[in-house]
């Protein structure tokens, strides 16, 4: 049988174990101070592996490109800065209404005129053509008339020619008498001729 253990032997064998015990907590405390102190400065210094929190760069704060469903400006239809112009339209301008006389009549041919004085009031063969021209016509010749007595001042024409209208329209202007030719002046020049006597009266209606 072996002798049981003496006091004294123990006395070493439980400090070993009081000593360990107190290491065993000396390295807890330590350990748990150290997960909550976030591992020291040298956790502090190595590149962090979370998203930075700060603000964001540049190029997260540009905008958005435009919406794809926006035609860009260069796609828009040309557009033209000429119109077609409507088409000309012709305006007929209506006919001219033919000169009228001082008398109001309706201008007809003018063939010359030739002016001559049967009277005893001298130059009025020369008054009488300025009235005549005054009223349109184009006198060509002036003298006197000798070769009878004219009862009446008188505008002659030769029948059948366009002197008779022109020689009526003048006749009514200057207040005369109109006849044809008579056989002393048949044979003059071409044209109308007018006498003018004593009851020469002038025109009307001419300035």
């Amino acid at each position: 049988m072996s002798s049981p253990e003496s006091p004294s032997s123990s006395h070493p064998a439980r400090a070993a174990g009081f000593a360990l015990i107190g290491v065993a907590l000396v390295a807890l405390v330590i350990g748990v101070v150290t997960l909550f102190s976030g591992g020291g400065d040298d956790t502090a210094s190595g590149p962090s592996d979370q998203p930075s929190t700060g603000a964001p760069s540049e190029s997260t704060s540009a905008p958005a490109p435009a919406s794809s469903t926006e035609p860009p400006a260069s796609s828009a239809p040309p557009t033209t800065t000429s119109e077609t112009p409507p088409p000309a339209t012709t305006t007929t301008a209506p006919p001219e209404t033919p000169p009228t006389t001082p008398a109001g009549q309706q201008a007809v041919e003018k063939p010359p005129v030739r002016v001559y004085n049967n009277s005893t009031i001298s130059g009025l063969a020369a008054k009488a053509t300025e009235d005549v021209k005054r009223s349109g016509w184009n006198v060509v010749d002036t003298g006197n008339y000798s070769q009878g007595q004219i009862p009446t001042t008188t505008v002659y024409y030769r029948p059948g020619t366009p002197e008779e209208e022109s020689a009526k329209a003048l006749a009514n202007v200057m207040q005369a008498r109109v006849e044809a030719r008579f056989d002393g002046i048949q044979a003059a020049h071409d044209g109308i001729i007018v006498i003018v006597t004593n009851d020469y009266k002038g025109p009307q209606n001419v300035k």
